[in-house]
This record gives C-alpha cells, structure tokens and sequence, in this order.
C-alpha cells in the first residue's frame, strides 16, 4: 500500500470527525425535539444524510479505496447543488435562518478542498 501523504492524513481525519459532528448535529436537530427555528427540510436531511457519507469518504480517504476520491466529489457537488436550490429558496423571501448559509458555505468549502486534496494524492489503491 501506498504509503499516505501528511494532506492526505489530514483531509481523511477530517472528512471522519466533520462527519460525526454531523450526525450528531443534525440528528439532534431532527429527532431531539429542538427548537431550530425557521430551519429548510431539505437542507437539514440533507445534511444529515450526507454526514454518513462525510465517514465513509473520510475512511476510504484513510485506507487509500479506490472509490474514495470519487466519493469526495460527488459530495462537494451534491452540496453545491443543495447550497444552490437553498439559494434559490430564500430568493422567494421563504424564511431560513442566518446560521443555514454560513454552514452551507463552510460544508461546501470543506469538501470542495478535500476533494482537490484528495484528487492531488490520486495515489489510490484499487481494490
């Protein structure tokens, strides 16, 4: 096995932990009975949702799986599209709350740097 670059370390380890505090974060959201406020259904599922694929990503980012940097992508653009139909949502004066934009901006940064981080260190094995 290859052996793993410091980039690659760092973007596997935070793909996992952004993940989990996901899950919890959104899992708390959904089913804790909190007060979220004016929160966006798709976007908060979504998020919720994507956080199980933030851990496998970031495991298959660690153990150097072919399929992982795949997955990166597919992530950053699926959370381009879901920041975009957001966008257009609250373009139609819908409520949402401040916090949802400035997680869809940081969710999609990060992934879209772990995806080039992960695309630069194409040195995956097939498996």
């Amino acid at each position: 096995m290859p052996t793993r670059t410091r980039s690659l370390n760092v973007v596997a380890i935070l793909a996992i932990a952004f993940g989990l505090l996901t899950l919890v974060s959104g899992g708390r959201a959904l089913f804790g009975g909190a007060d979220m406020g004016a929160v966006v259904p798709f976007v908060l599922w979504f998020n919720f949702l994507a956080g199980f694929a933030y851990v496998a990503a970031g495991l298959g980012l660690w153990y150097q799986t072919g399929w992982a940097t795949g997955l990166a992508i597919i992530i950053a653009l699926a959370t381009a599209a879901v920041f975009a139909a957001f966008l257009w949502r609250i373009s139609t004066e819908a409520a949402f709350e401040t916090r949802t934009m400035g997680a869809m901006v940081l969710r999609l940064a990060i992934w879209m740097m772990i995806a080039i981080v992960a695309k630069a260190n194409g040195r995956v094995r097939q498996i």
